[in-house]
Protein backbone atom coordinates (compact mmCIF):
# COMPACT_ATOMS: atom_id res chain seq x y z
CA UNK A 1 0.00 0.00 0.00
CA UNK A 2 1.73 3.44 -0.76
CA UNK A 3 1.98 5.47 2.10
CA UNK A 4 -0.23 8.71 0.99
CA UNK A 5 -2.97 6.43 0.85
CA UNK A 6 -2.35 5.20 4.70
CA UNK A 7 -1.96 8.78 5.88
CA UNK A 8 -5.34 10.32 4.25
CA UNK A 9 -7.61 7.10 5.88
CA UNK A 10 -6.02 8.48 9.23
CA UNK A 11 -5.81 11.92 8.71
CA UNK A 12 -8.98 12.29 11.00
CA UNK A 13 -8.89 9.58 13.09
CA UNK A 14 -7.86 9.80 16.85
CA UNK A 15 -6.43 6.20 17.49
CA UNK A 16 -4.29 3.64 15.25
CA UNK A 17 -3.56 0.44 16.07
CA UNK A 18 0.64 0.07 16.77
CA UNK A 19 2.07 -3.97 16.87
CA UNK A 20 5.68 -3.67 18.30
CA UNK A 21 7.98 -6.71 18.75
CA UNK A 22 8.43 -8.08 22.41
CA UNK A 23 11.65 -7.62 22.85
CA UNK A 24 12.08 -10.63 25.65
CA UNK A 25 9.10 -13.11 23.99
CA UNK A 26 9.42 -12.10 20.02
CA UNK A 27 5.92 -12.24 19.21
CA UNK A 28 3.71 -9.83 18.16
CA UNK A 29 1.77 -7.02 20.66
CA UNK A 30 -0.56 -4.90 19.29
CA UNK A 31 -2.44 -1.83 21.03
CA UNK A 32 -4.38 1.40 20.44
CA UNK A 33 -2.55 4.58 20.72
CA UNK A 34 -3.08 8.36 20.23
CA UNK A 35 -0.87 9.36 17.10
CA UNK A 36 -0.20 12.85 15.53
CA UNK A 37 0.23 13.38 11.64
CA UNK A 38 2.06 15.60 9.93
CA UNK A 39 2.73 15.69 6.44
CA UNK A 40 4.18 12.00 5.86
CA UNK A 41 5.01 11.15 9.32
CA UNK A 42 3.18 9.77 11.83
CA UNK A 43 4.05 10.92 16.32
CA UNK A 44 3.49 8.33 19.30
CA UNK A 45 4.49 9.61 22.48
CA UNK A 46 4.42 6.84 25.03
CA UNK A 47 2.45 7.06 27.94
CA UNK A 48 4.59 6.56 30.65
CA UNK A 49 7.45 7.94 28.40
CA UNK A 50 10.82 5.96 28.49
CA UNK A 51 9.27 2.96 31.07
CA UNK A 52 6.52 2.73 28.45
CA UNK A 53 6.92 -1.45 27.77
CA UNK A 54 5.64 -0.81 24.01
CA UNK A 55 8.51 1.94 23.73
CA UNK A 56 11.09 -0.73 25.40
CA UNK A 57 10.41 -2.96 22.54
CA UNK A 58 10.55 -0.57 19.87
CA UNK A 59 14.16 0.14 21.41
CA UNK A 60 15.06 -3.25 20.90
CA UNK A 61 13.22 -3.38 17.39
CA UNK A 62 12.33 -0.27 15.42
CA UNK A 63 10.13 -1.82 13.08
CA UNK A 64 6.87 -0.99 13.71
CA UNK A 65 3.50 -2.13 12.05
CA UNK A 66 0.23 0.49 11.42
CA UNK A 67 -3.22 -0.22 10.97
CA UNK A 68 -6.35 1.20 10.33
CA UNK A 69 -9.47 0.82 8.38
CA UNK A 70 -7.86 -2.28 7.17
CA UNK A 71 -4.91 -1.03 5.48
CA UNK A 72 -1.59 -1.60 7.25
CA UNK A 73 2.24 0.08 7.15
CA UNK A 74 5.06 -1.84 8.25
CA UNK A 75 8.44 0.52 8.46
CA UNK A 76 10.67 1.86 10.98
CA UNK A 77 10.51 3.95 13.87
CA UNK A 78 12.82 6.95 15.21
CA UNK A 79 13.13 7.40 18.86
CA UNK A 80 13.39 11.08 19.97
CA UNK A 81 14.74 12.54 22.85
CA UNK A 82 16.03 15.77 22.27
CA UNK A 83 13.93 18.50 24.39
CA UNK A 84 13.20 20.57 20.92
CA UNK A 85 11.98 17.81 19.32
CA UNK A 86 9.45 17.02 22.19
CA UNK A 87 8.52 20.13 22.20
CA UNK A 88 7.02 20.23 18.33
CA UNK A 89 5.82 16.76 19.08
CA UNK A 90 3.70 17.58 22.39
CA UNK A 91 2.30 20.88 20.00
CA UNK A 92 1.31 18.63 17.41
CA UNK A 93 -0.73 16.28 20.01
CA UNK A 94 -2.06 19.92 21.59
CA UNK A 95 -3.36 20.82 18.52
CA UNK A 96 -5.23 17.32 17.62
CA UNK A 97 -5.64 16.71 21.31
CA UNK A 98 -6.44 19.98 23.16
CA UNK A 99 -3.87 22.34 25.11
CA UNK A 100 -3.99 20.24 28.19
CA UNK A 101 -2.47 16.46 26.64
CA UNK A 102 0.44 16.87 28.49
CA UNK A 103 -1.42 16.05 31.67
CA UNK A 104 -2.03 12.61 30.24
CA UNK A 105 1.81 12.04 29.93
CA UNK A 106 3.34 11.52 33.50
CA UNK A 107 6.93 11.31 32.24
CA UNK A 108 7.37 12.71 29.23
CA UNK A 109 10.75 12.22 28.32
CA UNK A 110 10.43 10.66 24.52
CA UNK A 111 8.50 10.71 21.38
CA UNK A 112 8.42 7.65 18.68
CA UNK A 113 8.41 9.38 14.83
CA UNK A 114 7.63 7.26 12.32
CA UNK A 115 8.03 8.31 8.51
CA UNK A 116 5.18 6.53 6.48
CA UNK A 117 7.41 7.12 2.89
Amino acid sequence: MAPTDFCSGVQNDNLIEITVTGRTSGRPISLPIWFALDGNTLYLIPVKGSETEWYKNVLKTPTIQLSAHGKTLTTSARLLTNEAQLDQVLERFRDKYGRNVKSYYPKYDVAVEVPLE
